[in-house]
């Protein structure tokens, strides 16, 4: 097998298009199988095949320096640069990780996980290198795909890309979540054209003639610019990058590599920036993923290669809980409406989409945009629902704080994904939500223990003033067989020698911590916090008298719940009447990817580490 051969960038330059072709079979089947072994992202990386080895053939890796965002696209760079062994581990712990790594390998230079970031990276390297002698700069490409496009970073860098005349060559890996065009040989001529040195003389000596006539010869001969665009047939991408200050070509097939090779060989050679615009097919080669409507099987767990299905039956989800609940109280209240950033599916939004369209809002990978223009509709008297992974509600914090909080808009924030997540690693924990929200001033913090509160909660955020968080973790509910209708806290267990003060989905970890210290004939009580902010105070009451409180969160200590739910005591109580509090929850630091049980168990928050925490500050030891 030829795949068998690749251990560097270098074997693949010495391969004949034929063998690329047998090579490209060969690490579909090969990432088809490690997916359906461990999940991991598959669609995009199926369709980047060509592309990948077009790029590692025409660049020089590490020294020309390859960005990829988003970075899920980015298996078959691991392929291809002497990662084939560790496939087995993908998002394992310990093992691989299921973005680029710069602790893998000197090919990765950004951890970029997260969408639209690239061109800024791609921006201050280029700006950095400047200076220096030619031969010491460093070729900088950044690819970007999967909707990085719709994120107005994005925009913001390539302007600054543009209007610096900066040397980038910029892949769009259009593979339908962005700009798409028809590839034709007409697009292919004038791309060639467009990138020729001697075209764009012509094109700079006219704009020079035109710039030096009078403003009445301009205007009689403005049949000259209009002969500058007939030739450049530019589509709405390329007038708008052009405008910009960067050159276009495309669109070129993503599946060709001697056309990819070509439109790079060119565009890398530019004195100033390039975008080339590069037309894949997502999941390309595997029919349960081409014909995948949502999303082309963009992420998956592990499953039957022969099906596409899951190996597994899926137990029911908070985002399935969600996706109902949000559905029943959108027909009830024709004023909401709900947003969401490029992921209507993984949020639980589509079976409202489907039903009524006009109740949600894509903004594509913008949360800023979709945070501000929620404060807006809040104004305009509708009840604006914002669903997003915790892990990206930090790239909104500021229009959430200042744009929300200020104005006091009853905008509900609802946080799929919130704590420890595991698989995708430390960009992708959503451990700051609690921390963050609890710094806006007067929002509405809540934390569900079971799916019948998430339900209960959501309604009730419906009527609540101001702004209103409501954050759950991936995976599996817990069921509980009824709710409360208010946001008091829940005492779960009597107890007199502890009172454990469980958030969220702690809570059944709480409770199998107070099992394990009862067996030592130790007795505390779990109380389920259910509303961060406002505190119920009849659980501060209950708090103050007991002899050690210990709150246990599944997000960051530092300025989380338990630091608030301590301070909100200490208020209550009076410093020198207070009791010792012991605050668990996720340390300070960069978490790797490993199962979620796995990591919760390693920092102390299931029922064993709350328990042996638990015992030894009752023993003086903590």
């Amino acid at each position: 097998m030829l795949l068998e051969r690749i251990d560097a960038p270098a074997d693949v330059k010495a391969l004949s298009y034929e063998q690329l072709d047998d090579l490209a079979g060969e690490i579909r089947s090969f990432i088809l199988e490690a997916v359906s072994r461990t999940g991991g992202h598959l669609g995009s990386n199926l369709g980047a095949v060509e592309l990948t080895l077009a790029l590692h053939r025409v660049l020089e890796s590490p020294d020309d320096m390859l960005l990829w965002d988003t970075g899920h696209q980015a298996y078959v760079h691991k392929l291809l640069t002497g990662r084939r062994d560790l496939f087995g581990s993908l998002r394992q712990a310990g093992g691989l990780s299921g973005y680029p790594s710069r602790a893998e390998s000197a090919h990765d230079h950004i951890e970029n996980s997260h969408a639209s970031t690239a061109l800024s990276y791609a921006f201050g390297l280029a700006r950095g290198m400047a200076d220096r002698a030619a031969e010491e700069r460093r070729r900088i490409v950044a690819v970007v795909g999967d909707g990085a496009l719709t994120g107005g970073m994005a925009y913001e860098a390539l302007n600054n890309i543009g209007h610096s005349s900066l040397p980038v060559t910029i892949v769009l890996n259009d593979n339908g979540r962005s700009y798409a065009h028809t590839v034709s040989r007409l697009s292919h001529q004038v791309s060639r054209l467009r990138l020729n040195r001697r075209y764009r003389r012509l094109r700079t000596m006219m704009d020079e003639v035109l710039a030096r006539l009078p403003i009445a010869e301009r205007i009689a001969d403005a049949g000259l610019e209009g002969l500058k665009t007939a030739v450049s047939q530019a589509p709405a991408l390329q007038s708008f990058v052009e405008s910009l200050g960067v050159r276009y070509t495309g669109p070129v097939d993503g599946h060709d590599v001697p056309a990819i090779e070509e439109a790079l060989h060119s565009a890398v050679g530019q004195d100033g920036p390039v975008l080339v615009h590069v037309l894949t097919q997502k999941g390309k080669g595997y029919e349960p993923a081409e014909t995948d409507p949502e999303k082309c099987l963009h992420d998956t767990s592990a499953f039957d290669v022969a099906t596409g299905r899951a190996v597994t039956d899926k137990p029911r989800s908070w985002t399935q809980v969600f996706s109902e609940t949000i559905d029943e109280l959108a027909e009830e209240r024709p004023e909401l409406i709900a947003l969401t950033a490029a992921m209507p599916g993984s949020t639980g939004l589509l079976p409202l989409a489907g039903r009524s369209p006009g109740q949600v809002v894509d903004v594509g990978i913008a949360e800023q945009n979709a945070v501000t223009g929620a404060a807006g509709m809040a104004m305009a008297g509708r009840i604006p629902v914002v669903a997003v992974y915790s892990t990206f509600f930090s790239r909104a914090f500021d229009q959430a704080n200042l744009d929300v909080g200020l104005h006091g808009a009853h905008v509900v924030f609802v946080f799929d994904r919130a704590g420890i997540t595991g698989d995708d690693g430390p960009s992708h924990h959503g451990i700051l939500d609690m921390a963050l929200c609890l710094r806006i001033p007067d929002m509405t913090v809540l934390a569900p223990s079971s799916e019948e509160e998430l339900a209960s909660m959501l309604r009730q955020a419906m009527d609540l003033p101001g702004p209103v968080a409501i954050r759950y973790p991936k995976g599996a509910t817990v069921s509980r067989g009824e709710a409360r209708t208010d946001l008091r806290a829940a005492r779960l267990r009597q107890g007199a020698e502890a009172a454990i003060v469980a958030v969220g989905d702690r809570a059944g970890a709480a409770l199998e911590a107070a099992e394990i210290l009862s067996r030592d004939g130790i007795e505390v009580a779990v109380h389920d916090v259910r509303a961060v902010r406002p505190v119920d105070p009849r659980l501060l009451d209950a708090l103050a008298g007991a002899p050690l409180v210990v709150t246990v969160e599944n997000g960051i200590v530092s300025g989380g719940a338990g630091a608030f739910i301590a301070d909100r005591l200490v208020e209550r109580t009076g410093v020198n009447s207070a009791p010792p509090i012991l605050k668990l929850g996720v340390p300070d630091g960069y978490i790797a990817h490993a199962s979620p049980h796995r990591i919760l168990a390693e920092l102390g928050l299931d029922g064993t580490g709350i328990a042996t925490a638990t015992r030894k500050a009752l023993n003086g030891d903590a």
